[in-house]
Order: structure tokens, then sequence, then C-alpha cells
């Protein structure tokens, strides 16, 4: 039986942020666009529909932003994280574009909502969608509709078909029927493949079986392969990725932004033995907290336990789940299946070490303990104040970084050059620039960045 064959002037595989930027930005040429998405309906915009915020640039204060956030000082707090692994041309091109973005993204229906302070000190760097990011992403499909672009649901890309260094058209079933799908270009848009557990195993070995994956389930790397398969370059190591240490009960695909918990600055976390292993104050929690993920999953049977005291109880964001809580630190751990008499060790050490000083919640306040190890650098206050909280952390995978390698035109590489009518946006050539560790909100500044650029370059080509 023959697939039946329609034809597109640009077809976009993916519909998370960066796939609806790129069809945003080229439909608006009057490029004809078709957008397929491998989740149904109700679950579309991939990880996107998790996202809470914009991390952007910018001179002076700029819509719900505040102050100013140069170049130089966002690049720095990038080169933090990633230990300098990041291609710094992409960095830098993805940090400067950012500024012109949020008012591009405002006129396409993406709200913010007024500017946060607290605790997760983000004012200043980042700009937080009014009704999360599931608003944002059908704010998107809104425009999409205005624009005659038309979106495939449940569409399983099967393969790109490549000849040479032009692509031609997709294979893509849809309830099970057969479509062929022709274009001029494609935008590849299609995320990692951290729903693929037996990929995920065959990179983490199996501590993956204990991983729960936070973000969308159908991010299953199925494009990704196939286009490595035809010889695309890669970029990133597949063990690589965004990992933030969750909620232990969180659900295994899905979890989404709700199961992160924001603890760990104001406690001392222990692993299944009742051992610290990290300095728990290094920074600020939103420069920080995506290496958490890595560092419990080096952990024994991949889990760790946060503890906090009453003091502290109120300085994070709430969780989704209650915390456990006892009157002592024996009672706590017997609920959370770990040794009371370890941790109470454990505990009673880091309370010697503590000392006296300026307690900041908000800031870095150099509050560090003396002669522990590992040392507590920052908010180092004793937990002796009861009831005690505690939580269970599992590593989260977002997604992946192994992905493919891009120009800072965001056409696709091989290693004979690029291919003339390819480009990629978001999660699938993002480990060019995160090549490892995470910045709060900074993937969505890649896939609006590139997006746009990739929709751009593509309806560039076809006209």
């Amino acid at each position: 039986m023959t697939a039946e064959t329609k034809r597109y002037d640009i077809i976009v595989v993916g519909g998370g942020n960066a796939g609806l930027c790129a069809a945003v930005t080229a439909a608006e040429t009057g490029a004809r666009v078709a957008i397929l998405e491998s989740a149904p309906k109700t679950y579309r915009g991939g990880n996107s529909r998790h996202t809470r915020n914009f991390r952007c640039m910018h001179e002076g204060p700029l819509s719900v932003l505040t102050g100013s956030y140069g170049e130089d000082e966002y690049f720095e707090d990038l080169m933090l994280v990633t230990k300098g692994v990041t291609d710094e041309t992409l960095a830098r091109l993805t940090i400067r574009t950012s500024e012109e973005c949020l008012p591009w993204m405002e006129s396409q229906g993406v709200r913010f909502q007024p500017s946060l302070s607290g605790t997760l000190s983000l004012s200043r760097t980042n700009a937080f969608f009014l009704g999360g990011g599931k608003a944002l992403v059908n704010a998107y499909y809104n425009r999409c509709e205005d624009l005659g672009i038309d979106v495939y649901y449940d569409a399983e890309v099967r393969h790109v078909h490549v000849e040479g260094d032009r692509f031609s058209h997709c294979d893509v079933t849809i309830d099970g029927e057969s479509l062929r799908l022709e274009g001029r270009a494609v935008v590849l848009a299609s995320g990692g493949f951290q729903a693929d557990l037996d990929w995920l195993t065959r990179a983490w070995g199996p501590a993956a079986a204990n991983f729960l994956i936070r973000g969308t389930p159908y991010n299953r790397g199925v494009v990704l392969k196939d286009m490595l398969d035809q010889g695309a370059e890669s970029v990133g190591d597949p063990t690589q990725c965004h990992a933030v240490a969750i909620d232990g009960r969180a659900p295994k695909f899905d979890g989404g932004i709700v199961t992160r918990l924001d603890c760990v600055p104001f406690s001392v976390v222990v692993n299944q033995n009742g051992d610290r292993f990290y300095d728990e104050g290094e920074d600020v929690w939103p420069k920080r907290y995506a290496i958490w993920g890595r560092l419990v999953a080096a952990q024994p049977d991949q889990v760790g336990y946060s503890i906090i005291d009453s003091k502290s109880i109120d300085l994070f964001m709430p969780s989704v789940f209650p915390p456990i809580v006892a009157d002592t630190l024996e009672g706590l751990a017997q609920q959370l299946g770990i040794s009371g008499d370890k941790l109470t060790r454990t505990v009673e050490r880091f309370n010697a070490a503590c000392r006296p000083g300026n307690f900041h919640p908000t800031e870095k306040d150099g509050l560090a303990t003396s002669g522990l190890e590992p040392a507590k650098t920052n908010w180092a206050r004793p937990i002796d104040t009861p009831p005690y909280y505690g939580y269970s952390l599992r590593p989260g995978v977002t997604f992946t970084y192994l992905g493919l390698k891009v120009s800072p035109d965001a056409q696709v590489q091989t290693a004979q050059g690029p291919l003339a009518n390819v480009w990629a946006a978001g999660e699938i050539m993002a480990g060019s620039i995160l090549g490892q560790g995470y910045l709060a909100g900074f993937g969505m500044t890649i896939g609006t960045v590139f997006g746009r650029i990739a929709g751009r370059e593509a309806a560039a080509h076809v006209a």
C-alpha cells in the first residue's frame, strides 16, 4: 500500500518550544509549514510545557526583568556550570540574541509574570512565564493556527530521508496510517533520547534503571539516531544530561518541574549509608541545582536524603509532596529507611563544624563549616531545631546532551560538510553549548534562539 503524500515548503519535526519558534518564524515569511508532534494533543509541547522561565541578557530593565544582565556576566555563569565544556561561538550567539527574543516572544502572545524576588534570586536574569510552560506552548500553538500551519499530532517519524546532502521527505505514522511528507527544507527539533531507557542504560550502565525521567516520555531519540546513522556529526557526551535531584516519590515519567526540590542549600544531604558526599552550599540554587542529579546518581542505589530542621522549612519553595517529619533524627531516619545512629553522628559532626556568622538565605553568605570534609561553604547552620524534615532524592533526567552538530546558522553538519536543507534547534543540538551542567532557564534560551534562526534560514532557503 502506497503512503499518502503531502508536500510542504518546510517540515518541522518536533512540537516543543524550539520547533514552534522555527515554525512561526518560517510561516511569517509566507512559507507553507507543517509540524510533526509525536505526542497527542493533550501532551503537546515536549519538555517545554514543564518549564517556567527564560534566561535573558539585557543591558537595562527589559519587560519584567530588573537591572541589567550583560553578555560577559551571563557567559561567566554558563562557564561556571559547564566548567568550560561549551562552544563559545554558539554560546555567545545564544546569549547575545536572547535580548531580542523576549520582545518577540511577547509579540507572539507569550505573557510574563511580574519579576520575582526571594530564594530563587532570578528577578534580574530570568523572565517567568505567566501560567508556566504550558501557557507558553499554548500561545505558540494559537499563533500557528493563525498562520495556517498544519500540525500533526501522534506523528511518529520513522525516517528522515537524506540523499547526498539533501533532505527529501519524512516517513511518518499517524494512528497506524503511513504518511509521506515531502519538503524543500526540514527543521529537526525533536529533543534528546532520555525516554529511551535502553539507550540511557547503554550510556550510563545499570544505574540508569533507578533514574526517574522528569521530562516528556515522547523524546526517545528516534530522529537523533536516524540522523546519526545517516552520517550527521554528533556532539556531546551521552552520559551528560540535565539531571536534577528530584523527589524520590515522583513518577517514572513526566513528573516535570513540580517534582524538583529546592531545599538542598539549607540541608545536609546524605546517602543511604548516612554519609555526606558534597558541599550543599557551593552556590545559589539556580546555578548549582542541576549538578545534584549526577551527584545522587553516583551514590549507592542512586538515592540521597536531604535533612533540614524547622529553622529552614520555610526558606525554599514548597514541595509537591509533603516532607517526611519527625521529632528526632532517629525517628526521621527510620521513616527514610536509613540508620538512625549513623544519621545522628553525621549531623552531630556537621553541627560541631558550624561557626557563628551572618546567615543570608538569598545570597552566598560565607557561613561555612570548619574542619569538615566535605565542607559546606555557605548557609552552614546547625541542624538542631525539631521537628526535623527529610526528603528522598533521586536523579531526575530532563533531557540528554548528545546531539547533532550545527553551525551558527543552525545547519546540521556532516564530515563532508553541511546538509544543504537541514537545520536543527533545541535539545537535539543543545549539547554544543551545554557540554555538562545546567543554568536555570537556559534550555529555553537555546531553543528560542536557534528555533528562530533555523526557521529564518529554512525560509530563506525555500524562498
